[in-house]
Order: C-alpha cells, then structure tokens, then sequence
C-alpha cells in the first residue's frame, strides 16, 4: 500500500498539536491536547516530561480515528517542542527530574556565573549569548540538586524524549538535533559538535550530553509496545525533529537568504535568514540559530509579550464601545485599526515602549513599558497608533543589526504568521517601516506542518526539503506592497526610536534602583 501521509506533532508550553497531512501539504485532521505546568514554588515551572508523551499519544491517536486513514498509510513521524528547557532520562529511558521549563528562572545566578566565565566566549561559538537555557539549568541540577543529578543518563528535549519513547530508544541512543543547541551554552554551532571547552569550563559532564543528529534522521521506529498508544503501525519511521521555530520557518518557506518570518504571537518574533553564521556579541540582541537546512541560519530577536500590546491597549484604554453593547473581539480590533489608520507615521512625535515586562533582546529586566513625547493634542488614536508601531521599530532595531553583521544582505521578502498576522494595518506599517514588502501567509498551522516536511523528508518521500517548503508556500496569501512615501517618512523615525530606547535603559535602571 502506498504510504502517502505524514504527521507533525508540536509539543508546546501548554498543549500539544498533532496533525496529518497528505504529503501535498493537505491537512486531513488535527487535534490538541492541554499540557499542564506546575508551580511548586516561586520562580519554578516545571511539567511532567510523560504529560509530553501522553498529549502526542493522545492526540495522534485521535487524528487517526477521526481521519479514517489506516495506520499503515502513515510514512512517518516527527515532533518539535519548546527549545530552552531541560528535560532528562535516566538509564532506563524514564525522566530523571520533572522538565525544567524555559519559563522557570532558578538557574539566574548560573546564568550571571557563566556571563562572567565566558559570556562572550559561549556568544561566538553558540550564537546565543547565556541565558534561561540548558547549561545554567544543567548547572543549577549539579549545585543545587545533586542526587537527581547522578540519576541523569542524558539531558534530552521533549521532542527528543517523545520521539525516543516512540521508538524504544535505550539511553545511549538519546538524541539533540542541531536546531535546539544555540541554546545549550555548551555547542559549538558551526561545528555542530559539543565544545569540549566551553563544557569543561562550565563544570558539565560530557556523558550526558546527547548525541546531535540531523532534524530529518529516522532515529527508530515505532516499537510494538508504543504503536499501542499512538495508534500508529510498527515499524513506522521516527524522525529526530527540530525546535519549535525552526520548524515554524520551514513550514513558512523560510529557505532562502534574504527571507524574514515575523511570527506575530503572544511574543512579537523577527528571524531573518542567511547562509552565514552571526554571533551578535556587541549588542547581544540577535540568537543565531541553524534552520532545519543544515547551510542556513535563523538569526532572530523577540519581544516578550509584544503580541499582547494592542490586546493590552483594548482592555484598558479602548472605550470607544463604552455604554453599548460589547461587539466580537475582531470587531474591536477592526474599529481600533480604523481610528489608527487615518494618523501620521509617528504618530505626530509620539513614542511607546513595548516592553511591559522588561526587554528580553538585549536582556534588560528593568525596561518597562513607556510613553515619550505626549502633548495636549494626541488623542487616544495617537496613542493607539504609537503602540503599534512601537512592534515595528523594534524590530528595525534588530533588522539594522543584522544589516551590521551582514553588509548587503538583500531582503526578499517578510512573511507574517500567528494570531495577529490577520491585522491588516499592522502588517502594511511593519511593511513600510522595515523597508521589506510582507506576506500573510494563510495556512492555519506551521509548525506541523514543518513537522510533517521533516518526516517526508525521513521517509525519502522529499530529496530537497526548500523545494517542498516552497512548492507548499507558491502563491500562498496576501502580499503587501510597500509605500516609498510612508518608506522614507519611517526612517529617521526609526533612528529616533532606538536613541530613546538607549536613554530609556538608563533610566529604568536608575529607577529599579532600591530606595535608600
């Protein structure tokens, strides 16, 4: 029987999306999953790293029933999952500690430590400077809980953990793809090798490092005793799988230099896209990591919460709609957009700092959220208009640090993703502002559905996977144009933004000083 199906599972923070697809890209069934996160104590987050294999059971298995595809038409398997947590195995294959997620903070001081040991040392080889991430977290199980530490086999991913319990691994077969380790502060990412350097320096036992394999290797295949819960036939092939964003790019045609993926979602993500690696260590605002493409790399810089900013502005400003009845949430956004659009790029000199819970790319915790430049003639729509665009400038921020790092580097093309990549107005001023015509593309998922690409690639059902990323993309949404006008009028507003950004760090770290 000709096997022509493929399944994406994407095991996220709080739920887990499995989908099956044809191998044209045609979605035939999905389902999700909620994954719980526990918070024993404060500044700790942690998940059940089996709450990561029963979600992918789970909503696997329902896909299947609520397809009707026989198993035995499934050509192969593979999962992303969230990349700056910390999972374990011990030698049997089960979790060794609960899952240390990429929101749990504990591991602070061992970020500071490894900043003053080699901050800049971790940043050239991994691209990623020290932060929330696997080695201060490795660290901090080493110091601070030393028994569960000597019970570690390997440190694995969830998707490495899912995956290598779908095949049956034994610990020593545990595996990292090459996409997850800029953020391990122990890789040398060029080399796609562990840095025996960086690993002594910072006190980790390179025995439980996993193996680093290509996101499309068949790393097993289903066994007998796990086709069981996920309803998949044995012998099915497992492919290893990749990160979250990585995934996310190749499911956006992310493939070629010159490419940026804005993912507009609860965190505002610019990634661009080249063939050169870049280790931002002067300004520490850009990660550089691999593509799913082993020749290219994702440089990439995110705002916390700088999706949430126009939902925040709704929910305590916006009371156009006050005293009638409460129109639909994309109502809201439509008549925000409305009275926004008519005013003037700058929003007639005034400023909005986006980051309400402290700036992230370059860390700085004590940034907050600000307004500079109001007078008595800005109305709510100003306001309105300068928190848009406040997304926007930041991302020309991080846009003209990687023109820094990359001189001439051409820009085709800006694709947007995510929940608010249905805003219009949004969309045409990141446009404008970046210089760089956008794109909304308009498939519903694309994390699976890189997923999915990965295991066709596995499967040998695709030679070329930027081919099949982009046969998937071709015409695919919304293009929108830019204004040469509006172009021009942008750029000293930019250069004004990241000045005042600058002086703005200065200032909030004068003000998170502690009262005498």
């Amino acid at each position: 029987m000709k096997k022509g199906y493929l399944f994406g599972v994407d095991l996220g923070t709080s739920a887990t999306k499995a989908a099956l697809y044809r191998v044209d890209g045609t979605l035939v069934a999905e389902a999700t999953s909620d994954v719980p996160l526990y918070y024993p104590r404060p500044g700790v987050v942690e998940q059940e790293n089996n709450d990561f294999y029963a979600s992918a059971a789970q909503t696997v298995h329902t896909c299947l029933a609520s397809s009707g595809v026989a198993a035995t038409e499934v050509a192969a398997i593979a999962f992303d999952s969230q990349m700056a947590g910390l999972g374990s195995i011990d030698d049997a294959f089960n979790p060794a500690t609960r899952f240390d997620s990429w929101l749990d903070t504990r591991c602070q001081p061992y970020i500071k430590q490894f900043d003053q040991l080699a901050g800049e040392k971790i940043t050239r080889l991994t691209g990623c400077p020290p932060t929330v991430d696997h080695g201060p977290k490795m660290v901090w199980w080493k110091e601070e809980a030393p028994e569960s530490y000597q019970r570690v086999a390997k440190f694995v991913m969830p998707a490495g953990y899912v995956a290598g319990r779908l095949a049956g691994l034994k610990a020593d077969q545990a595996f990292i793809d090459h996409t997850f380790i800029h953020f391990s502060s122990l890789a040398d990412a060029q080399a796609v090798a562990w840095s025996p350097e960086l690993v002594n320096l910072l006190g980790i036992d390179p025995g439980k490092l996993p193996r680093i394999v290509l996101p499309w290797e068949v790393i097993g295949e289903v066994s007998e005793r796990a086709a069981a819960d996920f309803g998949l036939a044995p012998g099915t092939p497992v492919a290893a799988g990749a990160g979250d964003t990585a995934v996310g790019a190749l499911g956006a045609g992310i493939v070629h230099p010159g490419m940026l993926l804005d993912t507009a979602g609860t965190a505002a993500v610019l990634a661009g896209c080249t063939d050169r690696f870049t280790a931002d260590v002067e300004h520490r605002a850009l990660l550089t990591m691999h593509s799913v493409l082993p020749d290219l790399w994702l440089p990439l810089a995110y705002i916390a919460g700088g999706g949430l900013v126009q939902r925040w502005f709704r929910d305590t400003f916006f009371n156009v709609f006050r005293g009638q009845p409460q129109p639909l949430e994309a109502d809201l956004y439509d008549a925000m957009a409305a009275i926004a659009a008519p005013i003037s790029p700058g929003a007639d000199g005034l400023f909005f700092s986006p980051h309400l819970g402290g700036r992230i790319c370059p860390a700085d915790p004590a940034m907050r959220g600000s307004w500079a430049g109001f007078t008595w003639s800005h109305t709510q729509a100003h306001f309105l208009r300068a928190a848009i665009e406040s997304v926007a400038f930041e991302y020309a921020y991080y846009l003209k640090i990687l023109r820094q790092l990359i001189p001439g580097m051409p820009l085709i093309e800006a694709r947007v993703i995510g929940g608010g990549a249905h805003n219009a107005l949004w969309n045409q001023i990141k446009a404008n502002v970046l210089g760089v015509p956008y794109r909304h593309l308009e498939r519903s998922d694309f994390a699976t559905w890189g997923c999915a690409l990965i295991a066709g690639r596995a499967a040998g059902l695709f030679d070329d996977l930027a081919a099949a990323a982009d046969a998937s993309i071709e015409r695919s949404g919304e293009r929108i144009p830019l204004d040469p006008d509006l172009v021009a009028a942008y750029q000293p507003l930019v250069e004004r933004y990241i000045a005042w950004q600058q002086i703005q760090s200065k200032t909030f770290q004068v003000l998170s000083e502690p009262w005498s």
